[in-house]
């Protein structure tokens, strides 16, 4: 009996340590999956960072060309250009118009002139990351003091198309065949009416700012929203 008692005895201590040594394989096996995990987790947060990153980077390298050709025309031309949303903004269209009217204005033709082959030959470097060009027309809430707020919102939103195709008919004849087809297929003419107008320090509407015609480059952040969801699947 003691003899058999001795040998339950080895045996259970055999298969406890064959239990540990299963246990402690299964940890070192779920610390490998653990460790690889994480591991693919930082090189994917690593993606999605260099990919955000290279577009903060385009954004910024645009907005530096735009200020370095321009710098010493905004002022001149009563314009600005926005950080944010690289819009130039051609500031009271009254001087490029004559009042309620979508006529290129001497003065208009003069700008465009300089201002559109040295634009579009400034952004091409970048046309694969820009989905389209715009070319905006604003206006001031104002129209005649005999109109109602929503009859003066569509005699605006009229206006603000035919002058905004306007200038795009006038900066597609200043370019070379070549670079037509580019604005053809890149450059659009929208209108806003008083949609989006500027105000004052007051949040007061300021009619002369309001009235202005804006060209206006959209990123390409669809393609790059979806492959950074690509990168991170």
């Amino acid at each position: 009996m003691f003899e058999s008692a001795h040998s339950n005895s080895e045996s259970s201590e055999s298969q406890w340590i064959s239990l540990s040594d299963m246990m402690a394989g299964l940890m070192m096996v779920f610390l490998c999956i653990a460790v690889f995990v994480m591991r693919s987790l930082i090189d994917e947060r690593a993606k999605i960072r260099e990919l955000a990153e290279s577009y903060r980077d385009t954004q910024l390298a645009i907005y530096q060309t735009l200020q370095q050709e321009f710098a010493n025309d905004l002022d001149h031309w009563g314009a600005s250009l926005d950080k944010q949303t690289l819009a130039i903004s051609f500031n009271n269209s009254d001087a490029l118009f004559k009042a309620g009217d979508f006529t290129l204005s001497d003065n208009a033709r003069e700008i465009m002139s300089s201002f559109v082959p040295r634009y579009i030959a400034a952004l091409t470097p970048y046309m694969d990351s820009i989905a389209a060009i715009q070319i905006e027309g604003h206006t001031s809430s104002e129209w005649g003091e005999q109109s109602e707020p929503e009859e003066g919102y569509f005699h605006n939103l009229r206006l603000s198309q035919q002058r905004s195709r306007a200038v795009m008919q006038y900066a597609h004849s200043l370019l070379p065949p070549t670079q037509a087809v580019l604005v053809r297929a890149k450059v659009a003419a929208v209108g806003y009416s008083s949609a989006r107008p500027v105000l004052n320090a007051n949040g007061i509407e300021d009619p002369d700012r309001s009235r202005r015609v804006a060209f206006r480059v959209v990123r390409d952040s669809e393609s790059h929203i979806l492959q950074i969801l690509e990168e991170a699947l």
